[in-house]
């Protein structure tokens, strides 16, 4: 895998979220970082260098001013399930704003887009049927098929508008990497898990990969059994998870 050298500027939209403090806790000091919240009261811990930008991600101006001398935006920002129905917010949030974001950035002149989609875009396979990046969405709720949307996004920027994209399908992510769940996981859980310490590898490699125009890469960890295949993740990126859920969590 060819890595760029010169790494720039990221912008992180919903830089408050588990999967931002992940990737800055692990790979945060490669980057110089533009943290992008609705309210920065969300953003407690800052790094020295790191730039809070307060926005929302409804209005395109905003976008346009938060991705403007930035090289590449790690989209993170959505409303996640079961949070809320489609009308009161994933249609401001997950669908609109995620256009926002993909428009602001091929407007401001920005290198790419690294997209959090989920496994909730998948979810709808059989339960024993190990999902492939090459896979159409198959959505089981209304947030995958938000995501799915955001998948679409991601290849018509990519193909039709020449912007590098990249989609992520974020799995089971822990809560914390220290720690134990504080619940029984099930087996379907834990083959899905995604540890922080694997997430940050996984976004850091999808910001830092050469001559790619679009790909969908899948963000688990390296669990005994895989809900989603690695296969073609790890031979795009060069990405072999450290995590077992079932080793962590003492499973034979």
């Amino acid at each position: 895998m060819a890595l760029r050298s010169k790494l720039g500027r990221v912008l992180i939209t919903g830089a408050a979220g588990r999967v931002a403090t992940a990737f800055r806790q692990f790979a945060g000091h490669r980057y110089s970082l533009r943290l992008a919240e609705k309210e920065l009261w969300m953003l407690p811990k800052v790094q020295s260098g790191e730039q809070l930008l307060a926005f929302d991600i409804c209005d395109i101006e905003a976008c346009r001013s938060a991705c403007r001398n930035i090289d590449t935006v790690l989209h993170l920002a959505a409303v996640p399930p079961p949070e809320t129905g489609f009308c009161v917010s994933l249609i401001d949030n997950n669908i609109l704003g995620t256009f926002n974001i993909f428009r602001a950035a091929k407007d401001a002149g920005c290198q790419r887009v690294v997209f959090a989609s989920s496994a909730h875009a998948v979810a709808g396979y059989p339960v024993g049927y190990q999902v492939r990046p090459e896979d159409a969405p198959r959505p089981k709720n209304i947030y995958g098929a938000s995501k799915a949307f955001g998948e679409g996004l991601a290849a018509y920027f990519a193909y039709q508008e020449g912007l590098s994209t990249l989609a992520v399908r974020i799995a089971n992510l822990a809560t914390l990497q220290s720690e134990p769940p504080k619940r029984h996981m099930s087996a379907r859980e834990m083959s899905a898990f995604l540890s922080h310490r694997d997430a940050a590898d996984l976004l850091d490699r999808c910001i830092r990969v050469q001559d790619v125009q679009h790909a969908v890469v899948h963000g688990i960890s390296n669990n005994r059994h895989k809900r989603l295949s690695l296969e073609e993740t790890s031979q795009l990126l060069g990405y072999y998870p450290k995590d077992d859920a079932f080793a962590l969590f003492g499973f034979t």
